[in-house]
């Protein structure tokens, strides 16, 4: 269904012939400058209304308000042309002809600008009816409409300016006709009530998206509002009317369609919560302020004098007294009514944060508190933690969404709030009120998670020690321990038949001597695991001894400094690091350095293979983290796809 679309076009067009038919009218006859301002006035309005409504009709061409939009610019444009129609041919009756019957006729076409406010109403802002009973309105408001202009032609009431002179060609209206026509008025007031009704049944039906985009609507029946009281401002102030007034008619004819055009297309862009709260505090403060005034200036105008200088300074300062305590009181009052979700959210904060000072609550309860707060149960609290691949909540659990705001703390971010159905302006106020909380619970998961890690290490220390231990059990039982067996039988053995001469005793000793020699190799293999004895010789020759065996060619920068404990975990930490890199990142080239800082030694190892490497659970990178850890040292793992791998230990010189 693109119709919408193409009305709204063919509806721009009839417009656009109107707004250049009019220009032509204007400078081709002098209509003067009280034609020209208003024409100016009402037909710019009335052009940027039915262009919002065309750019609203492109963009969701499926969606009828935008061409209803266009229809109430359009209407507007049709009138103010039509009055800069009427007053050319009264400036020149020669040149154009009118004709008494045609002005009764469009004389009461203003009827159909409410006409399509209405269904304006009706239909915003998803393009449906809130119900089914609504939808005998449409066509009774279209039916009325047209009733009231075909009544309104039978008008016995004079014409206006400046079509005052013009006799009506109707006239006078019958009395059945009179009944009727009144009949019909109210029925038409009737229905535009219910129409701006709808709204309202609509906002409480609504979910959160449609709520934003009717709150935006309800700005423009604000301004409308308001209006009045501005003028009254201005006249009681200035004794007239003049250009405060003229700039908020601007101000509440533009309202409507920007509202409209904000709450389809942006109404996620801005907190519409926040200008709700904020106009309907300035405008209350605005009725106020008038009122104190004109009792002000009555009652000194009494005691000193009516024109009197003093009594407009005076009413002026009472003004400026009241204003201060009465703007955030008034605040504060409107806030908790209209803009309830960061009100909430910022009680329930300082609820939680008094709870966590007497030991009733946690901070990582902040995430069900604004929840219930806000009432949105797919809010999500997320954290920055170390070692985390993104955000996470309290449990480690990731944090996504389409719509992530960040916390931000010290001009650093901490954290994000994550919903899809929160406003983000209202997301950003809450961010503020929570970052303190946001950081506390991200450093306690942060400390947490650095004890899980010391546990899982220890673990796996422990486990890897009872491993060792029935390793080195098995192959001494297996190895060394049965060749020593055997080489005490066969000493019993000759020990026996050493004077007989019935045993070879020479062989038995050199058998047994053969035994000695595998046992105390099976040994020092044993050892070996333990301590490398080629590290008595250096960290470099024992390295050196290493990647002599390897293909790729293996670059060494080590200093000969090193303490005793430290070359041990540097060497077998530089081991792991270059046989990963030979065996399974396909690198051409590897460069291990070690350096020594103060009370720091740093062990890198750099490859240039196909990187991607990560700790899993079981791997040698797992254990080198363990190893790594045993003695208090940290290790840093870089390994981006296809761009080598750097592991960067940092070893205390105390530990």
């Amino acid at each position: 269904m693109r119709w919408p679309r193409w009305v709204a076009l063919g509806l721009s067009l009839l417009g656009l012939a109107m707004v250049v038919g009019s220009s032509w009218l204007l400078i081709a006859y002098r209509t003067g400058p009280h034609t020209l301002r208003n024409y100016v006035f009402f037909g710019g309005v009335a052009t940027a209304t039915a262009v919002l409504g065309l750019v609203i009709s492109l963009r969701v061409p499926r969606n009828p308000v935008g061409a209803l939009l266009t229809w109430v610019g359009v209407t507007a444009v049709f009138l103010a042309s039509r009055d800069v129609y009427f007053s050319a041919v009264v400036s020149d009756p020669g040149r154009l002809q009118l004709d008494s019957q045609v002005v009764a006729w469009f004389d009461e076409s203003g009827w159909w600008l409410f006409v399509a406010v209405g269904l304006l109403l009706l239909y915003f802002p998803n393009g449906r009816l809130p119900g089914p009973h609504w939808r005998v309105l449409p066509p009774l408001l279209l039916l009325l409409g047209a009733a009231q202009q075909v009544f309104g032609a039978f008008n016995s009431t004079p014409f206006l300016e400046p079509l005052q002179d013009l006799p009506r060609p109707y006239a006078p209206m019958p009395l059945p006709l009179k009944v009727l026509s009144g009949a019909v008025f109210g029925a038409l007031l009737v229905a535009l009530i219910a129409a701006a009704v709808s709204v309202v049944v609509r906002y409480r039906r609504a979910d959160g998206r449609v709520r934003a985009q009717v709150k935006w609507l309800s700005l423009a029946g604000l301004a409308a509002v308001l209006y009045p009281f501005v003028c009254g401002a201005e006249l009681i102030i200035t004794g007239h009317t003049g250009v405060i007034a003229t700039v908020f008619a601007v101000i509440a004819l533009v309202s409507l369609p920007v509202s409209v055009a904000v709450a389809m297309l942006r109404h996620e862009l801005y907190d519409v919560d926040r200008v709700l709260a904020d106009t309907v505090t300035y405008g209350i403060v605005t009725v106020v302020l008038l009122a104190t005034y004109a009792a002000a200036a009555g009652v000194l105008g009494v005691v000193l004098g009516r024109d009197s200088a003093v009594v407009a300074a005076a009413a002026t300062a009472v003004c400026a007294l009241a204003l201060a305590p009465l703007r955030s009181r008034l605040q504060r009052s409107v806030d908790r009514r209209l803009y309830p979700p960061r009100r909430a959210a910022l009680l329930a904060i300082e609820d939680l944060q008094r709870r966590i000072h007497t030991e009733q609550a946690q901070p990582e309860e902040l995430e069900d508190a604004l929840r219930t707060a806000l009432r949105d149960p797919g809010l999500r609290v997320g954290l920055l933690v170390p070692g985390a691949s993104g955000f996470v909540d309290a449990a480690g659990t990731p944090v996504r969404g389409p719509q992530l705001v960040p916390v931000m703390l010290g001009g650093a971010q901490i954290g994000v709030l994550a919903s899809d159905a929160l406003n983000p302006a209202v997301l950003k106020a809450v961010a503020a009120g929570a970052a303190s909380l946001v950081e506390v619970t991200r450093l306690r998961a942060e400390l947490a998670g650095a004890l899980r890690e010391v546990e899982a290490s220890r673990t796996r220390l422990v486990q890897a020690g009872d491993a060792e231990r029935r390793r080195l059990e098995r192959d001494l039982h297996d190895g060394a321990q049965q060749r020593l067996v055997s080489l005490g039988m066969a000493m019993r053995l000759a020990q026996r038949h050493l004077g007989d001469g019935t045993v070879d005793v020479d062989g038995l000793l050199d058998q047994g001597v053969a035994e000695l020699a595998t046992a105390v190799a099976e040994l020092r293999q044993i050892a070996h695991g333990l301590r490398p004895t080629s590290l008595d010789d250096g960290l470099q020759a024992a390295l050196s001894a290493i990647t002599q065996s390897l293909p790729i060619p293996v670059r060494l920068q080590i200093p000969s400094d090193l303490p005793e404990e430290l070359a041990t975990t540097a060497y077998f930490v530089a081991a792991e690091a270059v046989t990963n890199a030979a065996k399974y990142a396909n690198a051409t080239a590897i460069a291990v350095r070690v350096a020594r800082s103060g009370d720091e030694v740093t062990v890198r190892i750099e490859d240039d293979g196909c990187g991607g490497a990560s700790p899993r659970p079981g791997s040698g990178l797992s254990g080198m983290l363990d190893r790594v850890a045993a003695v208090g040292g940290s290790l840093e793992l870089r390994s981006p796809a296809g761009r080598g791998t750097t592991v960067e230990v940092v070893l205390p010189c105390g530990s």
